[in-house]
């Protein structure tokens, strides 16, 4: 199976989108949403696969990002303008690289949406589908 098929298979499971870009695919997925008076909020997965045909090589970068249409309250912190501060713990593994940002993501926004989806076994998914595409996971 070609990679593209199989990516295309992995966002369909989520109920996700894939897109092409210059560099690789896109996979986004909204994973909760919040409406509230003239206000909706997003909280959307998206996953990058930069291929490197030549060494038979996938970059796979992970994030969760939240989207908001529409008007804040006067105490409404996350809509108002000004400086606001995340700390970010993670932890390096043998093969260099980085876990925990998505999940400690997925805890601070786990306070104000309600979803199930977890992204360690998603993510070994994933890897496995790439894997058997005949391409490596790059770190």
């Amino acid at each position: 199976m070609a990679l593209q098929e199989i990516l295309e298979a992995l966002a369909a499971e989520i109920q996700g989108k894939l897109t092409a870009d210059r560099e690789g695919y896109r996979l986004e997925a909204v994973l909760a949403e919040r409406k509230a008076f003239l206000s909706r909020r997003k909280l959307v997965y998206q996953a990058r696969f930069r291929i490197d045909e030549t060494a038979r090589r996938v970059t796979l970068s992970e994030r969760l990002q939240e989207t908001g249409l529409g008007m804040g309250s006067a105490g409404d912190l996350e809509m108002s303008a000004g400086i606001g501060f995340k700390k970010e713990s993670y932890r390096v593994g043998r093969n260099g690289e980085r876990s925990g940002t998505i999940e400690e993501q997925s805890r601070l926004f786990g306070k104000k949406y309600d979803y199930r989806f977890s992204f360690g076994p998603w993510r070994e998914k994933i890897k496995q589908a790439i894997a058997a595409a005949g391409f490596a996971v790059a770190p």
